[in-house]
């Protein structure tokens, strides 16, 4: 019973956190922009989240004919549940130990599955809008995955284990990312970006040529399910992040600050830079991190020996 409760617990957690980050991202591309973000609703905008929710929430949905029915509202629903799984996996004191030793290849897992609801959605939207933007997304998330096992591989031979509770450990002396680590964990933050679909990778939503990409024909609570799910998955990546360069639960606060730092990062990203060309883009993880990955994960190996 406990471990169920566990998990509702973590999980009304993200979706609380979900909620002030979309806050807190309205203000800072405002900021950015030299403008205010949302202050009207509530003390400086605080319930201007749940204020969209209800909205988003209550709208009356649209009866589309002629999308694949099934699927259209499948792939909101499997997307957010593949964020709330995620969360349940990072690493704390009160999560339990299932799948604890082999957590990194359960993240692996997971994590790939959701090119699927990107595709289900596209393609059961009956739209060559939603289509060409999934296939766009999907070729994408399928590429950069490749970097991202490159990295994790090379974090694993650094530490030695497959399990995510042993980071902390390891990392109570001094911090990877500044030492050992750092070429990786710029590799890592760039595939953050493009695993997330966020700017300047953001080609699943192309506005000015495939209006809003894969996710154009949803409304309504279908929708703010996909609003869900993507800024849940940019939360639990942005903890993966602290876990792995910094150690997760061997300094608390430090790691819970570097979650922050990356989250931010991602915004302060989004509002600086303009979306990059896509062939750009493949080459740049095929040409560039591919050979850098292969290069580095020899690299951790013989370090792995010499430690």
């Amino acid at each position: 019973m406990s471990f169920f409760i566990s998990i509702l617990v973590n999980d009304l957690f993200l979706l609380l956190a979900v909620a002030f980050f979309t806050l807190l991202e309205r203000k800072v591309l405002g900021y950015i922009q030299l403008r205010k973000g949302p202050n009207k609703v509530g003390y400086v905008g605080v319930f201007q989240p749940f204020a969209d929710a209800i909205k988003l929430f209550t709208k009356e949905r649209v009866q589309l004919f002629s999308v694949n029915f099934f699927f259209f509202l499948f792939s909101p629903i499997f997307s957010l549940f593949l964020a709330l799984v995620l969360w349940f996996f990072i690493p704390s004191w009160s999560s339990s130990f299932v799948f604890s030793y082999f957590s990194i290849f359960f993240f692996l897992c997971l994590s790939s599955l959701s090119v699927y609801s990107t595709l289900f959605a596209g393609w059961s939207s009956n739209s060559k809008y939603a289509l060409l933007g999934a296939l766009r997304a999907v070729a994408q998330t399928i590429s950069y995955e490749v970097s991202m096992v490159l990295v994790l591989l090379s974090c694993i031979f650094v530490i030695g284990s497959f399990c995510f509770f042993y980071y902390g450990e390891f990392q109570n002396l001094f911090f990877y990312v500044f030492f050992l680590l750092f070429p990786v964990f710029v590799v890592w933050l760039i595939t953050v970006l493009a695993e997330t679909n966020r700017a300047p990778f953001d080609f699943a939503e192309g506005e000015s040529e495939l209006v809003s990409g894969f996710n154009i024909e949803y409304g309504a609570g279908a929708f703010a399910l996909l609003f869900l799910a993507e800024y849940g998955s940019i939360l639990v990546m942005s903890v993966f992040s602290s876990v792995l360069f910094v150690g997760g639960m061997g300094f608390f606060s430090v790691s819970i600050f570097f979650g922050v730092l990356v989250s931010f990062f991602i915004l302060w990203v989004r509002g600086s830079f303009p979306r990059m060309r896509y062939d750009r883009l493949m080459s740049l993880t095929w040409k560039g991190f591919l050979p850098f990955g292969l290069f580095y994960l020899f690299f951790s190996l013989l370090l792995s020996w010499w430690i």
